[in-house]
């Protein structure tokens, strides 16, 4: 084991689904006891309502973030933080034009999803509109393969309190 770091703008930058992950640090630097992902979320993203088997932390770098975590919903703006613990059903939506986020998978694994789903970023930016995606069925596997759990619909822009 030796350290591992990433300066600003440094680390591994994929097209995933729509967004920008850069893996900070992946599961390998830390002997797969956590993963550090920064995403880029374009206005509106939210993934199905899911389980997988790590615990996933949200940190709001710049936006916000409406979160659905079991029978909790709170949102989530610059410096604020959530942990939402493996098994729980859980998604979120982005409220604002963007968000950057840092999400902490504990185990790491979300990034290796995240590397199975994924092109290499070209640019520091939201991919464009005509980045190759894995088909639905392509995704469905790979969600499979990582233990992702898809319960339900995401949140769409008219599910508000």
């Amino acid at each position: 084991m030796a350290a591992t770091w990433s300066g600003p703008g440094e680390g591994e930058r994929l097209w995933f689904l729509g967004t920008l992950a850069t893996i900070k640090v992946p599961g390998e630097a830390s002997d797969g006891r956590f993963a550090l992902i920064e995403f880029l979320f374009p206005h509106g993203a939210s993934p199905p309502l899911h389980t997988h088997p790590q615990d996933e932390s949200y940190l709001v770098l710049e936006g916000a973030l409406t979160i659905q975590a079991g029978a909790d919903r709170f949102e989530l703006e610059p410096g604020g933080a959530a942990v939402v613990p493996m098994g729980v059903p859980h998604t979120f939506r982005v409220d604002s034009e963007t968000a950057r986020v840092l999400v902490l998978s504990t185990p790491a694994g979300l990034e290796r999803m995240v590397r199975d789903g994924s092109v290499s970023a070209t640019t520091a930016t939201l991919p464009p509109s005509d980045t190759p995606r894995p088909s639905p069925e392509e995704i469905a596997e790979i969600f499979r393969a990582h233990g992702q759990v898809n319960l339900g619909a995401s949140l769409g822009s008219d599910d508000y309190y």
